[in-house]
């Protein structure tokens, strides 16, 4: 059995990794081709070229590097249509994997999967209708996703959240950095320099209107190493402050479980606070025509993924203008002194991602193989 596959960013070499490895798992005669980082590597693939030379977010980014972009997609394209696999699975990384789709559909019936199914729930819904003539099939990680491409004529089979298949952390170091009685919270100001530059004032004034009914309040900030800089300048002066190295992801997991509560960058992150039982408040803050242009596109009153799985506004979250310390503060405060409701709706978004239950790479190996009757 042939397949290939296409990667674009880190993400989804790690979804590209445990699939390959789910299918080896089911069909040991499986043999793999395309595009991937190290770890799909690891699995046996031999990459077409750099998965590197696909992970460029932005327009600005983008529009200079597009004539090799092409290029490449249409290297990638050609290789598709040279192998004849028995699927092509593209991941994430939609710009790249779907026009290679597009293109090899034009010459060929190769069957085509796509992991990841895109947003259409929160915003351009079109997209659902764009992909069906070259997309076969989706693999979606959130439980809600599937009606929304099914609507468009393609399969799409739910097969898990990877958060659910993180490792625990080390009880030892959840201990030492929980060691204390005084209230111990978690600040995730994001992982880009724009939105740590934004969010970091406010979080920190929030904090500080905080600490004045929890006056020994500790702080726990794991900051990526391409904003440490940044999270360091701009924490200078905050109280009970430990800043951690977040690219030690033992540390990292162990600080997620620690923490009494979280005042989080809205992202992904709700899952990882999700996946620790950590009881949060989100918020999250752009530019004004950024926020305007948002505002209008979005179909859904939530931005939280943990609301989205339970399908109830639990976790509070201060978006654009709303964006404010004080609320923050007073919402953070409520949360210290009751985190049940929150509780509750933690674990059922992880009963919801398939926590238990089989791993997602598995479940997403044998999606792919019922759809090819295989």
């Amino acid at each position: 059995m042939k397949v290939f596959l296409i990667a674009g960013e880190a993400s989804g070499d790690r979804l590209g990794a445990a699939l390959m490895a789910g299918l080896k798992a089911l069909r040991p005669d499986v043999t793999f081709s395309g595009v991937g980082g190290a770890l799909m590597q690891a699995e046996g693939m031999e990459s077409l070229f750099p998965m590197d030379e696909l992970s460029v977010m932005g327009l600005a980014e983008v529009l200079p590097k597009y004539p090799h972009l092409r290029r490449r997609m249409i290297q990638t394209a050609d290789a598709v249509l040279d192998r004849r696999p028995d699927v092509l699975i593209t991941i994430d990384s939609p710009d790249f994997c779907l026009r290679v789709a597009e293109r090899v559909r034009r010459s060929a019936r190769i069957r085509t999967v796509h992991y990841v199914a895109p947003s259409v729930w929160a915003w351009r819904p079109g997209r659902a209708a764009k992909m069906a003539p070259h997309v076969d099939q989706v693999l979606a990680l959130l439980p809600f996703e599937p009606p929304f491409m099914e609507a468009a004529g393609m399969r799409c089979d739910f097969v898990g959240h990877p958060v659910v298949s993180e490792p625990s952390p080390d009880p030892a170091d959840v201990s030492r950095l929980r060691d204390g009685t005084s209230p111990l919270v978690l600040v995730l100001p994001g992982s880009r320099r724009s939105e740590v530059t934004r969010l970091m004032p406010i979080f920190g004034a929030a904090l500080d209107d905080l600490r004045k009914a929890h006056p020994g309040m500790r702080l726990l900030l794991p900051a990526t190493p391409n904003v440490a800089d940044a999270v360091r300048d701009l924490s200078a002066g905050w109280q009970g402050l430990t800043i951690l190295d977040a690219a030690d992801t033992g540390l990292k997991r162990a600080a997620f479980a620690a923490a009494d509560v979280a005042l989080a960058a809205s992202g992904t992150v709700s899952l990882e606070l999700a996946r620790a039982r950590t009881p949060m408040v989100i918020g999250y803050r752009m530019n004004w025509l950024s926020w305007q242009i948002m505002r209008r596109m979005v179909r859904i009153d939530t931005v939280t993924l943990v609301n989205l799985v339970v399908g109830e506004k639990i976790v509070p979250e201060f978006l654009g203008p709303a964006c404010q310390p004080a609320p923050i503060a007073a919402a953070l405060d409520r949360l210290i002194a009751a985190t049940e409701a929150q509780d509750a709706a933690l674990a059922r978004t992880m009963q919801a991602l398939g926590e238990d239950g089989e791993a997602p790479g598995l479940r997403a190996a044998g999606a792919v193989l019922d759809g090819l009757g295989a």
